[in-house]
């Protein structure tokens, strides 16, 4: 079939791209949103308590078996583990990108069941969960009472009862942290008063044993010919703190009883003391939700936010639920300035192409191609198994000036053939169409070619390349069907031929007149060009001299400008990571974020706030806090004065006032998935069992070098070993004389000081923990411990009779990466410097400071930006690309040497784009790395214009310099329009402000620069290439065509 079919048809014409049409609509209708696809690499969290111990002894008995056991799981690439004071153990397995998410965390459970067997039994009896889960918040809220009419404990416990079920049966939900405790049967032991009846804790853990219980009794009458039958009903597990009171503890020959409430203080009170909650100063407690590896983050956060709408509705009085922070924010504010983009790029290009061709008939028909194409790539979307993220949205917006040329070219051959004369419509179709068909396969399949390479690539870089290259080829390869099916067959049907005007007479058209006056002028501008061609044909040494400064500055430009993986955006969100002095109680440590958050509550940008005492980013435990601050919408801030940026600098600026605390300030990650924020993460390995002390001290020695240097802003570490403790020796001699035992003394001193969980109650529908413990006025100090007794031989004695306590130091929380100890140090760039060269400098001060011993490994975003430069990814894909492009050109003009006409003019469009992102201080990040490899597309495509027609001229016997020139000239018109709706499409993208601009910029600065330095350049060095490849091509293979003939 050729394509006169589809003007004699032109029904059929139209019912092919209504199809497109159709079926793109409803791709758009089914498929999914989100802010990027599944990038981030599958995460299994393996977590457990050990109640009562410090990190020391949960990184012995509870991580290091773990470790040992999940070490090499297949598909993991690293691991890293935290062990606190508070008991707390966790270990996140990172996995493959792509790795099957499910069978992670099957294979990883499988490890963990194998180290079972050596945990302490009170880990095994609270039990080892195992969760696949990203490590970035995906939702954020608070349940506070303004008024202060619930506290912390009631405000959790609701949480916990009424809400965090439902969230949890929301599918891709991973992991729902609510920052407050259960509740819990508390038991507040009376020391005293056990010492004067002989009881030890033991004691009251055997009395719940025997009597907190749930027992199946039988029935009567079963098997009988009684006429009922009669359940027998235990009362089972106690449910109030009265039942509790009521326990027996002794039970005395004269009648008498000693019950629990007699010798301690019963409440329901909370499973753990660890956090203090405010929301804007009120009581409050925050829930952070995390998703499931490879679910999709919007549909999770629209079911979220439809549930708690539903949840505000029942909520008691003065309860309210506090939007916090939400990573659909940023995406919807996004997408709808992407749509806003897209919609000017399309009114941009349709007065380019007006422009040009000065007829709004002739414009109608690239208008409609550009909705065909656009609208039928989402059925490309469904089919490939992409969603609309800002990837694919992005590749649309940079489509919209590649998918209007090949229709343009068509109208542009049709034009041409009424200005030769052409009376008839039908015959200027038929017959300028044919002359171009050609070149528009052709110009096709090599734009499409260049992400042939990049979708086989894998890796968090390769998702990227994939979803925007193919999206983007697909776009193309749709406007190409148009072009040659339905755009001729409107040529045919709309277009009329050119007004003929006798001499003498004035047009009577106003788009005539346009249009006599635009050729004068563009006559004028060809003849200019023409004379510039045949200057560089004349002297070839200038073409040369060109290409050789082309690819000397590509080089330096290459080695020298910044990289990033993605650019770091304002995401309507910022947290505070808080440490205050090493040993601070968790009172004091709420009192400085109490502090802070007056200090920055009457900031116009900030929208609300909630504070968190017990817990921040780097780490859990007293003296950690943290705040989530969500600032008001972009829209009502604009301008780089109300950006996150300028926010942090003001709270930076209002809290220099606090000398008692660390502050550090970051924005959440661009990337959901990889870390908690957006700062750098470097983690130093103490890889020669030197001890935690020797790694603190070589830590604190790197973070100074580094904070010398001028890439970084800051750089810290919440890590301390200056943590105050007692070590605690046992006379074992001393115990074995009294009758006792050191395990017997340690467990009773466990037990009042740390807690024991000893057995379980049911209530409101819920299964909680009892727990005993002794009164925290009984373990005030060092005295406390004369008043905490044991039973021996004669009787009860104290504890400090066997016990000698050392005061220490050391530290809170205990890290390790890959198996090796280790302390985490994070920082930010400073401005003007990207993440590459923050790496850059990390390594440099690395190598210098490090003694022998100790070694770093990078950890989340760090870790794929670092990777990724190493691979040289970017470099090998533009190479690959241009092979490709080649090899192609090679098989279509059945020659190796005229090809390489159209490659050399690449290198000076890929200079052209690095020198503006240089100019405009652009990192070199993914975003304008396949604005590169749609560059790379696109100038080949342009440069084939004008080889195609050259090849024609010099078969019809023309010289070579004339058949250049000839093309060049003929030419001109179609790429200046190629050129100027590519350039007017991006430039929204190059001027974008507010949310999404610096990913906008990114792809939009590189690729205009590449297109109009690379235009520039092939306009006239394609030509002289031309004559040059085609004289070599006619004396080494004349020959053997002259043979074959």
């Amino acid at each position: 079939m050729n394509l006169k079919t589809f003007i004699d048809r032109p029904i059929l014409s139209v019912v092919i791209s209504i199809f497109i049409v159709m079926v793109g609509i409803i791709g758009l209708a089914t498929l999914p949103i989100e802010q990027y696809p599944d990038i981030a690499p599958p995460t299994i969290r393996v977590s457990t308590t050990y109640s009562g111990a410090n990190a020391t002894a949960v990184q012995n008995s509870v991580i290091v078996p773990l470790e040992e056991a999940i070490n090499g799981v297949e598909g993991m690439t690293y691991m890293t583990s935290e062990a606190s004071n508070t008991g707390r153990a966790s270990i996140t397995v990172y996995f493959e990108q792509g790795y099957d998410p499910d069978m992670a965390a099957v294979n990883v459970q499988n490890r963990v069941s194998r180290a079972l067997s050596l945990l302490p039994a009170e880990v095994t009896r609270v039990g080892v969960e195992t969760a696949k889960r990203q490590s970035s918040t995906l939702r954020t809220f608070a349940l506070a009472s303004p008024n202060g009419t619930y506290d912390e404990n009631f405000l959790s416990n609701y949480l916990d009862i009424n809400i965090k079920p439902e969230l949890m049966r929301i599918s891709g939900v991973g992991e729902v942290n609510v920052m407050g405790g259960d509740y819990a049967m508390r038991i507040w032991m009376k020391p005293a008063l056990m010492a004067q009846y002989g009881l030890k804790p033991s004691d009251i853990s055997t009395a719940l044993a025997s009597q907190n219980i749930e027992a199946s009794t039988g029935a009567f009458g079963q098997e009988s010919d009684n006429v009922f039958e009669y359940t027998l009903k235990y009362r089972g597990r106690l449910e109030t703190e009265e039942e509790f009171g009521d326990i027996v503890i002794r039970a005395y020959d004269d009648g008498r009883t000693l019950t629990l409430k007699d010798i301690a203080d019963i409440e329901l009170g909370a499973v753990s003391y660890s956090y203090i909650g405010r929301v804007k100063g009120a009581p409050g407690i925050s829930c952070s939700i995390n998703q499931t590896a490879g679910s999709n983050a919007n549909e999770i956060i629209k079911k979220i936010d439809a549930y708690l709408e539903e949840a505000a509705k029942n909520l008691p009085k003065d309860v309210e639920i506090v939007d916090i922070m939400s990573t659909k924010d940023f995406l919807d504010a996004s997408i709808t300035e992407v749509i806003k983009t897209l919609l000017i790029a399309i009114l941009l290009v349709v007065i380019v192409v007006y422009f040009f061709l000065q007829n709004f008939r002739s414009t109608l028909i690239p208008t409609i191609c550009i909705f065909v194409a656009l609208i039928g790539t989402f059925a490309f979307l469904v089919v490939a198994g992409f969603s609309i993220n800002l990837l694919t949205l992005f590749a649309l917006v940079l489509a919209i000036g590649t998918i209007v040329d090949d229709a343009i070219i068509v109208v542009e051959a049709v034009q041409v053939k009424f200005d030769e004369g052409y009376r008839s419509a039908y015959k200027a179709a038929v017959d300028g169409v044919s002359g171009v068909s050609s070149a528009i396969v052709t110009a096709t399949l090599v734009f499409m070619a260049v992400f042939i390479p990049v979708s086989f690539m894998s890796g968090t870089s390769g998702v990227f390349y994939t979803q925007f290259g193919l999206t983007m080829a697909a776009a193309v390869g749709l406007s190409a069907v148009n072009a040659l099916t339905l755009s001729p067959a409107l040529c045919a049907l709309i277009l009329k031929p050119n007004e003929i005007v006798p001499p003498g007479e004035k047009p009577k058209q106003f788009s005539t007149r346009f249009r006599i006056a635009f050729e004068t002028s563009f006559e004028r501008l060809v003849k200019k060009y023409k004379y510039g061609v045949k200057f560089f044909i004349r002297n070839k040494w200038a073409t040369y001299l060109c290409l050789f400064l082309a690819c000397g500055l590509l080089v330096y430009f290459m080695n020298t400008t910044k990289t990033s993986l993605v650019p770091n955006e304002d995401m309507g969100a910022l947290y505070i990571s808080v440490d205050a002095p090493a040993g601070s109680t968790l009172y004091e440590t709420n009192e400085i974020l109490t502090q802070m958050g007056e200090l920055i509550s009457d900031i116009p940008q900030i929208k609300t706030y909630n504070q968190v005492a017990g817990f921040s980013f780097a780490g859990g435990g007293s003296s950690h806090g943290m705040l989530m601050i969500r600032l008001i919408p972009w829209s009502e801030r604009p301008g780089k004065e109300n950006s996150n940026t300028a926010v942090m600098q003001e709270i930076y600026r209002r809290t220099a006032s606090i000398k008692n605390a660390s502050i550090f300030i970051f924005a959440p990650p661009m990337i959901s998935g990889y870390g908690t924020g957006n700062s750098f993460f470097v983690d130093l390995q103490d890889r020669s069992g030197k001890g935690i002390d020797e790694l603190s001290k070589v830590t604190d020695m790197f973070i100074e070098a580094l904070n010398k240097r001028p890439e970084i802003q800051m750089s810290y570490t919440s890590f301390s070993s200056e943590f105050p403790q007692y070590r605690v020796d046992v006379d074992a001699a001393q115990c074995l004389r009294a009758g006792t035992s050191a395990d017997q003394v340690l467990s009773v001193l466990s037990s009042y000081f740390g807690s024991a969980y000893v057995s379980n109650f049911n209530r409101f529908t819920k299964m909680y923990r009892v727990i005993v413990q002794a009164r925290p006025e009984d373990r005030n100090n060092l005295q406390s411990l004369d008043n905490i007794f044991i039973n021996v031989k004669s009787g009860m004695v104290p504890v400090s009779q066997f016990v000698t306590l050392t005061k220490t130091y050391g530290s809170e929380n205990l890290s390790r990466f890959n198996m090796f100890p280790s302390i985490t140090v994070q920082g930010m760039p400073k401005p003007g410097y990207s993440s590459g060269n923050v790496i850059n400098a990390i390594q440099e001060v690395a190598a210098e400071s490090l003694p022998t011993g100790f070694g770093y490994e990078f950890s989340s975003m760090t870790r794929e930006e670092e990777q990724l430069a190493e691979s040289n990814t970017a470099t090998i894909i533009y190479i690959i690309c241009i092979l490709f492009i080649y090899l192609i050109l090679c098989g279509l003009y059945e020659s190796f040497f005229l090809p390489l006409a159209v490659i050399c003019s690449i290198p000076f469009g890929l200079m052209g784009s690095f020198l503006f992102s240089k100019i405009w201080g652009i990192d070199s990040n993914i975003y304008m790395q396949v604005g590169i490899i749609m560059l790379i597309g696109l100038l080949s495509k342009t440069a084939i214009l004008i080889t195609e027609y050259a090849s024609d001229r010099r078969r019809q016997g023309m010289s070579l310099s004339h058949a250049a020139i000839s093309a060049a000239g003929v030419r001109l018109r179609p790429i200046l329009m190629t050129v100027l709706t590519m350039v007017m499409g991006l430039l929204p993208l190059v001027v974008a402000s507010g949310v999404g601009a610096n990913g906008y910029r990114s792809l939009g600065v590189g690729t205009v620069g590449g297109m109009i330095v690379g235009t520039i350049a092939l306009l006239f060095i394609t030509p002289v290439f031309f004559v040059i490849f085609q004289y070599v091509e006619e004396k080494v293979m004349g020959k053997r065509k002259e043979e074959r003939e």
